[in-house]
Parts: structure tokens; C-alpha cells; sequence
């Protein structure tokens, strides 16, 4: 765990000290999207691997859609209370 938070903070002052150069921005925008994409193709072929969840496919995908629902309507409300609380302009009296 020690050495994950280490390695997040050594990429947040690496990329403190590199946020002028926008060369690397554009890069490391490029490399960070082809690498979730990568993680997401390798986490795809290992629950394709999982016989466990690949049996019980359909009670899981009805939960995840479930919670998929949830988690959507919940970010939803969640945003637009931000974006009254901190966006919109107050008005003055």
C-alpha cells in the first residue's frame, strides 16, 4: 500500500514541476487513455476466464445494472446540488 501512494505522489510532483510543458501533457493524455483502455481490455479477458462469473452472468448483470442505475441517478443529484452550491452566481441583495 506504502509503495502505491508513493508512486501516486512521486507522479503529482512530477507533474507539478511538468504542467508548463504541454508537449508532455498532450503525451502523457495520449499514454493515460491507451493504458485504461489496456486495463480495461485485460480486466475483460480475465472476468471472460472467471467460469464463477461467467455461469452466474445473468443475477450479476442484473445487479450491476442495478447498482449501475443507482450510482448514475445518486452522481446525477449529487452534481447539480454541487453546481447550485458552488456554480451559480448568488444573487446580491
Amino acid at each position: 500500500m506504502i509503495e502505491l501512494l508513493a508512486i501516486m505522489f512521486l507522479g503529482m510532483v512530477l507533474g507539478y514541476f511538468l504542467r508548463n510543458h504541454s508537449k508532455f501533457i498532450h503525451v502523457s493524455n495520449k499514454l493515460g487513455i491507451i493504458i485504461i483502455y489496456l486495463l480495461l481490455f485485460v480486466l475483460g479477458i480475465s472476468v471472460g476466464l472467471n467460469e464463477t462469473i461467467i455461469s452466474k452472468i445473468d443475477t450479476i448483470g442484473l445487479k450491476a445494472l442495478i447498482i449501475t442505475i443507482g450510482s448514475l441517478i445518486g452522481s446525477l443529484i449529487f452534481a447539480y446540488i454541487t453546481y447550485k452550491l458552488f456554480f451559480v452566481p448568488k444573487h446580491e441583495k
